[in-house]
């Protein structure tokens, strides 16, 4: 099988991109991704592609997942944001179990705010 040169670039790219992200960045992109993978699991599930809300849910779990087991504890706000990844990761196994999707509008806004909030007390820690 012949590589596309041009797949082969972006793919080089992104991972120097990932590589030369600060902790804020790559905590952003991963609230992004995860508020987008919960929108194309509702459209899926809007569609009835069973496999597409399981695969959008699956990213989502797997985002909280890996944020849940990088907190690092010595901080008081770790136990915080450990409950609210617990809930969302919860929130996102019950919709792909139950296709029960009535609180990801909720999780959506909710992890929006905790981005917004990153970035803005990022942008105050670097003034």
């Amino acid at each position: 099988m012949v590589n596309n040169p041009y797949q082969q670039y972006s793919q080089q790219y992104k991972q120097q991109s990932v590589m030369s992200m600060t902790a804020v960045e790559m905590l952003t992109a991963l609230y992004d991704a995860a508020m987008k993978d919960f929108e194309l699991a509702k459209i899926a599930n809007e569609k009835n592609d069973i496999q597409g809300v399981n695969k959008n849910l699956q990213k989502v779990q797997s985002i909280f997942r890996y944020l849940r087991g990088n907190l690092d504890f010595k901080y008081d706000i770790s136990k915080n944001l450990d409950q609210l990844y617990e809930y969302f990761l919860n929130v996102a196994i019950q919709a792909n179990i139950k296709k029960d999707f009535s609180q990801v509008d909720e999780v959506i806004t909710m992890i929006k705010e905790l981005r917004d909030t990153y970035v803005q007390a990022d942008r105050i820690a670097r003034t």
